[in-house]
């Protein structure tokens, strides 16, 4: 394809600014193989937002409704970064419209209209409109690197995985009140960031088949309205009106992957980590570690030498590891880098496959909404787990298409 391809982000909160910028970057990235790129639009009901991002980060407009998006001829590729609750509506549309979609995860609040919207893609993918997710921690160079280490034999068959994502934005009870906040068992904490670790988990050790132990706490029970709007997890002013939380802050669980077993914990309201995805994955060879505080850099250990001499080292990623020769403006090791980047990778990804580049030239494809829907299937499963005391529940099974090569 050699058609300028024009972009379009909805929503303005948080994520969907890092959409924003990330399709902003994705032409300097890598090779100059894209076409034009033209930054059209930023979609939000808020028009203060709106407004403000579409000037931040170039964009040639805001539009107040995603069907004036969806109508619009100069837009090809749009990123769908809003509540939960709206996507189906809002990428069914698009995707009717002959837009192609990226839409953040999870892929919706219900598995019936997550399935529902699998359905759309795949009518869609039949007319050449694709509909994918954004798996945004498969882009992270030292989660891949890790993976690479897995899959070449280093590290070897995975025996036990451990992650948390811990998160602090939810911790002062003067938190306002947000769509985040509502909705059925599960759709807290476990669908906003154990979505994420749920997917890292099975990039790094095969399918979950089952899950057990599930468990779902809120500790903030209640929560003040906002006097005004709210962008993304900011702490705005509030009122003395409170409403109840619906959903989890806390949520745990067992699971039992393809190759190992696995704990995995996730919070919103672990106060003093804003931020903070970590894993150990212990394999036949050794082990690594990962925590996103320190995202230049992986622990490794090699079962290499005498015991009394072996140990964890750092590794500081560069050049040699995914993504990074080429996927930043100075490609060199100890230069850092962070999630921003990998938002980047995302919208590289897709756009190629949009463009038409050959799957074997270009980054790894984004996931399918089959991918999404199984994500959601492996949250619904902890629910349910948690629901019954902890009991075992299977997760229905699926074929993953193979990793291509990053370069």
């Amino acid at each position: 394809m050699s058609k300028p391809l024009g972009v379009a982000v909805i929503g303005a909160g948080m994520a969907g600014k890092a959409h924003a910028a990330a399709y902003r970057a994705a032409s300097t990235l890598y090779r100059p193989t894209l076409p034009e790129i033209r930054l059209v639009s930023i979609g939000d009901v808020n028009a203060e937002f709106g407004q403000a991002a579409a000037t931040r980060f170039g964009y040639a407009r805001h539009d107040s409704s995603w069907q004036a998006i969806a109508e619009a001829d100069d837009i090809d590729v749009v990123s769908v970064v809003i509540a939960n609750s709206l996507h189906r509506e809002v990428v069914e549309g698009l995707l009717a419209a002959g837009k192609h979609v990226l839409c953040e995860k999870p892929l919706s609040d219900s598995l019936e209209d997550a399935r529902a919207m699998a359905h759309a893609a795949a009518a869609a993918e039949e007319r050449g409109v694709l509909g994918r997710i954004g798996f945004t921690f498969r882009r992270t160079p030292g989660i891949a690197a890790i993976r690479e280490l897995i899959q070449d034999g280093t590290l070897g068959r995975p025996l036990h995985f451990s992650g948390r994502y811990w998160t602090d934005y939810g911790c002062s009870p003067q938190a306002p009140m947000s769509w985040r906040y509502k909705g059925g068992p599960g759709s807290g904490a476990l669908a906003d960031i154990g979505s994420h670790l749920a997917y890292v988990g099975e990039f790094l050790c095969g399918d979950i088949r089952s899950v057990s132990g599930g468990e779902l706490s809120t500790a903030i029970t209640q929560r003040p309205l906002p006097l005004g709007a709210v962008l993304g997890h900011d702490h705005a002013a509030v009122s003395e009106t409170f409403e109840p939380v619906e959903n989890d802050d806390v949520a745990s669980f067992s699971a039992e992957f393809a190759s190992c077993i696995g704990s995995l914990s996730v919070s919103r309201v672990a106060a003093g980590h804003p931020n903070s995805l970590m894993f150990e994955v212990f394999c036949e060879n050794g082990a690594a570690s990962f925590d996103q505080r320190r995202p230049a850099e992986i622990g490794l250990f090699l079962n290499e030498g005498p015991y009394a001499q072996n140990g964890y080292r750092q590794v500081i990623l560069g050049p040699d590891h995914p993504y990074i020769a080429g996927g930043l403006a100075m490609d060199a090791p100890g230069v850092g880098f962070g999630q921003n980047d990998a938002f980047g990778y995302q919208a590289r990804a897709f756009l190629e496959e949009v463009a038409g580049l050959p799957a074997a030239e270009s980054l790894p494809r984004c996931a399918t909404f089959d991918e999404g829907v199984r994500n959601m299937e492996i949250l619904g499963a902890v629910a349910a787990s948690a629901a019954d005391a902890g009991r075992r529940v299977e997760v229905p099974s699926a074929e993953k298409p193979a990793l291509a090569v990053v370069r």
